[in-house]
Formats: structure tokens, sequence, C-alpha cells
């Protein structure tokens, strides 16, 4: 059994340095109108540079381009597709941070890569693999607010996300992304909407290509839907560990025949975690898991964390991972 390393998907895009602080300056002179939709682009690729150097100094084997062109998770994407108009803000789930809510004003469809040129330019410059992110189908629904009729029954809006995610999974597989993780926080929320949030993952599994399929819910608890998230068409299952501690018996119980992504490294907290702890805790989970390897994570992305504190928490799952070794020698 590998245990990899990889980061869940956000990192602080503001730090203390000057360099750190050059995305947030550029977005607020081009309002101004003193800087350009290319001096942005050329702040955010060194944002994602940045990021992704981080990562890598901190020993991960899979990154992220850090979603530094990201505002939210939720506009980011929507408001790429057509038949949808960015209103104003809502609160992201019980965090301190915002997302843009689209508006649904006719039919939904895909009018041009999503992050695909996002994970083309990530793939450039990083010497370790890249992990494409994007917010599931079914979380994406959950934020929408619809004036078009045809999609004021839930269902055919989840629908129509999925259909425009389809074809990004399989222009990101095409492009060499190995796995392509799918977040879907909304569903732990709202676990009676399960059977349509099933047919949404079960019909994107169906246009990964050659890549591997990741689901990552976080925000709460997912014991009360862990055996049903088992039996999804996925090759990876990214579970929030920080809401129940009672999580890790359900899992040592079950037998996971999934790769897991093991999300003991709050993402939240600014507290580091202790070594040893969390590495007992691994060892008892490793040995039942029926895959080649898993994942060590952040229980979600790191951007609610401040910059030096989110490398800390990177670098700490290397000192877990080390931890790991030493116990099954």
């Amino acid at each position: 059994m590998r245990l990899l390393l990889t980061n869940t998907g956000s990192y602080p895009r503001i730090g203390e340095t000057p360099e750190q602080q050059e995305v947030r300056r550029t977005i607020a002179a081009r309002e101004r109108g003193e800087r350009t939709a290319e001096d942005l682009e050329a702040a955010e690729d060194a944002g994602v540079r940045a990021a992704i150097e981080d990562q890598v100094r901190a020993g991960l084997d899979l990154v992220t381009d850090g979603q530094i062109r990201w505002y939210d998770p939720i506009s980011h994407l929507a408001g790429k597709l057509a038949g949808i108009e960015i209103n104003g803000l809502l609160r992201f789930f019980d965090t301190n941070f915002y997302f843009r809510q689209p508006v649904v004003k006719g039919p939904l469809s895909r009018r041009e890569g999503i992050i695909l040129p996002e994970f083309a330019f990530a793939k450039s410059v990083s010497p370790k693999p890249v992990k494409p992110v994007l917010t599931g189908p079914y979380t994406l629904a959950r934020a929408t607010l619809v004036e078009h009729a045809p999609y004021k029954q839930f269902k055919p809006l989840v629908h129509a996300y999925a259909e425009c995610l389809a074809p990004e999974l399989e222009a990101l597989a095409a492009a060499g992304a190995e796995l392509i993780q799918l977040d879907e926080p909304a569903i732990l929320k709202h676990p009676t909407d399960y059977p349509m949030f099933s047919r949404a993952i079960e019909f994107l599994a169906r246009h990964k290509g050659r890549a591997r399929l990741a689901l990552y819910v976080y925000f709460g608890d997912p014991s009360p839907l862990y055996e049903r998230l088992q039996k999804l068409p996925i090759d990876v299952l990214g579970l929030d560990f920080t809401y129940n501690p009672k999580l890790v018996n359900k899992i040592v119980m079950g037998g996971p025949s999934k790769a897991l992504g093991i999300g003991l490294i709050d993402g939240r907290n600014t507290k580091l975690e202790d070594i040893k702890g969390i590495a007992q805790q691994i060892d008892r989970i490793l040995p039942r898991v029926h895959a080649e390897f898993c994942y060590l994570n952040p229980s979600c992305g790191l951007e609610y964390l401040p910059r030096d504190r989110a490398f800390a928490k990177l670098e700490r799952m290397a000192a877990i991972r080390a931890a790991v070794k030493g116990m099954t020698k």
C-alpha cells in the first residue's frame, strides 16, 4: 500500500510578501482601469507557479494549480457556461468566504474549456503531476438561482450541469490528466437527494476517458452516506474526517474497496496536527483498504488558512507519512 500526498484543491492566493499579494493588487488596479486583462493573467500565472512550487517543496506527489484564478468554487465554473448570469454574493457553506450566485437565464451549454486552459498551463510549469479539480453538478445546482422554466425542477438542473461537465472531463483526460477530482460537499447537507446525485456521478464517470475519477465530500460528516458512496463508479473517495472522530473506526470495520483521500488534516483550523496521532490513525486505515494506494490530503481546500499555515499543513503531511513508514518497518 502506497500513501501519496496531495492537495485537496485551493491554496491561499494572498500571503505576507509583496509577491504573494500581487494577484489581489492587480485585480483591484484592473477594476480602477489601471491594469489590463493581460496584466491580470500574468499575475495569476505567477501565482499558480508559486502555489505549485510550495506544494512541490512541501513534498507532495500530486499537486493542484491552487485555484489561484478562481473567485470562488461556484461562479468560476458556472459563469463560463452559456445560459448563466452571475448575481450577488452568498456565504459558501459555513465558512467566512462567499460565492457569486449563478442565475440560469436559458439552456445551459459548455461554450469552451472551463478549466482546461488552466490545467494545461499548470501542467506545463509543474515538475509533479497536476490534478484538475471541478465543482460537481449537484453542488453547482444547489448554489444556483433558476429563472429558466425547464430547470425549475431540481433534477433537470443537476443533469444539465452534468452534461456541461462531461465534455470537460473528456477534454481534461485527453490533455493528460491522470486523476480528475469532483467536489460535492452539498450532498452531505441533503442526503435524501442521493439517488439524483448518484445518477449524475454515474453519468460523469462514463466520460472520464483514461483518467481516474476522484469524488471529494467535505464540510460535513460523510458517515451516513459512506456505504453508498463506496458503491459509486469512482476510483478515489475523498472524505473529511474532521466532523466525526469515529469515522476512522467505521472505515476500519468496513474495509473500503476504493482508494481513499484521507482528510485527517484540518483545512480550516490553523492548529497543526499531532504527527504521531495522525500517523497511528492512518496506520489503522491502510491495511484495511483494498486498493494499491491512498492519498493523505487536507479535509478541504486550504484557502481558509493564512498562507504560511497552509504551507505548514502540507509540510506536516510529509512528516506524517514518514512516521507511518516508520511504523511499518
